[in-house]
């Protein structure tokens, strides 16, 4: 049960960066919200591949693409 939860916690993050990411009204504090929302995540992700819930490549590969995803953001701006 606890491992769902856990796995849950990471996805919801994950929802959340792309969400905050994807803002178009406020482009400077959202940039700075979708960035807190990304070290969130990057937590979250670590944590689980930590705990053996996530494989650790699994997480470095969400987090690489995540990571990806941003900069291009930050870089169009």
């Amino acid at each position: 049960m606890r491992n769902k939860a856990v796995k849950s916690a990471v996805k919801t993050s994950v929802k959340k960066f792309v969400l905050l990411a994807q803002r178009k009204d406020v482009p400077e504090s959202g940039m700075a919200e979708s960035e807190a929302a990304l070290r969130e995540m990057v937590k979250k992700l670590d944590t689980a591949a930590r705990k053996g819930i996530i494989k650790k490549n699994a997480a470095a590969r969400k987090k690489s693409r995540m990571q990806r995803y941003f900069n291009s953001l930050k870089a169009a701006q």
